[in-house]
């Protein structure tokens, strides 16, 4: 088995194998790993077999806090070592070996990894798990996210269903578009400046260049009353779940309960496209060590349950040196 770094000229083989890997996301693809420019210093790799095929990869760059540890990867909500099923069991060990070798003799000290939860895969593949457990890897961060099993949802709570009649009553009407996005993105801005002292993490130009790149992929969701947007999400979809990427809702949003009708709306359409999840995203602050119970508490009222994001952190001590 070979180890192999990404190089600009294999962007078109690497995309072609993402789309092979039964755990693999848009996010994985050079197309959006891309969109980042020079944002991040890019480690990721390549695994081969013995006849030099290309059967899995890594997307992955340096840790811009810290410049002797690897993330896969620092511009993604999940990231990992995916592949075309050739790397399952010892295939799985072997290749994180590797993996892990190459890092060392980089000099880097360590490795984190976030694992793609598993309802984002579309067949078993938590070789990975089990991998870094046998190679000493430790959980640094536990992230909850809530998402609805759409061929089994649980009926929404009392509360959801008097907020969604609530937003009817207020003439809510919920529309898609990428014309929505500038004053979504406004939303947004303000939502996360009052709550949280924050700014989005894409700026405006950033999530309509995805959009440009994956226009089936990536939606906005609002809700408007009287023409004006007054919340709504960013969607990334993806053949199994359909994720929310961002939420907000402004003052008169909340009044009205536009996001009861936007939810719906967006669990209707994902059920449509034939999507088996619909994921809320996490709620958690300070590392996955603090829930937002408030927040948890609102997604999951509307008939959803916990997903773990899991993220490990592999020290590269012991395999610098090593054959």
């Amino acid at each position: 088995m070979r180890i192999l770094p990404y190089e600009e000229s294999q962007a078109a083989p690497w995309d072609e194998l993402a789309a092979r890997c039964t755990a693999a996301t848009f996010l994985h693809t050079r197309r959006f790993l891309a969109y980042h420019g020079g944002r991040f210093e890019d480690a990721s790799l390549l695994v081969a077999d013995e006849a030099g095929r290309a059967v899995g990869l890594l997307p992955a760059a340096v840790d811009p806090s810290d410049g002797g540890r690897v993330v896969s990867h620092p511009g993604v909500t999940f990231g990992g070592l995916v592949h075309d099923g050739a790397l399952r069991g010892d295939g799985m060990i072997e290749a994180l070996d590797g993996i892990a070798r190459h890092y060392a003799g980089r000099g880097f000290r360590s490795l984190r990894y976030k694992a793609v939860p598993h309802i984002y895969q579309l067949a078993p593949s938590g070789d990975d798990l089990y991998a870094l457990f046998r190679l000493d890897a430790a959980r640094y961060r536990c992230d909850l996210s809530c998402a609805i099993d759409l061929s089994a949802r649980t009926a929404p709570s009392a509360r959801r269903r008097r907020g969604l009649k609530k937003a009817q009553k207020s003439g809510v009407e919920v529309a898609e578009g990428e014309q929505h996005a500038a004053a979504l993105w406004e939303v947004l801005a303000e939502n996360l400046r009052r709550k949280y002292g924050a700014s989005p993490v894409h700026t405006l130009d950033e999530i309509r260049l995805i959009h440009s790149l994956f226009p089936e992929d990536v939606s906005f969701v609002v809700a408007l009353v009287g023409g004006e947007v007054v919340a709504g999400v960013v969607l990334f979809s993806g053949p199994r779940v359909v994720h929310v990427q961002y939420v907000a809702s402004g003052e008169a949003g909340y009044v009205a309960s536009a996001l009861d009708a936007v939810f719906e709306e967006c669990i209707r359409r994902a059920a449509g496209r034939g999507a088996r999840y619909f994921d809320f995203g996490t709620s958690n602050e300070d590392g996955g060590r603090r829930l937002n119970a408030g927040l948890y508490q609102f997604k999951s009222e509307f008939g959803g349950g916990g997903v773990a994001y899991e993220s490990y952190e592999l020290g590269l001590e012991s395999f610098a040196g090593a054959r």
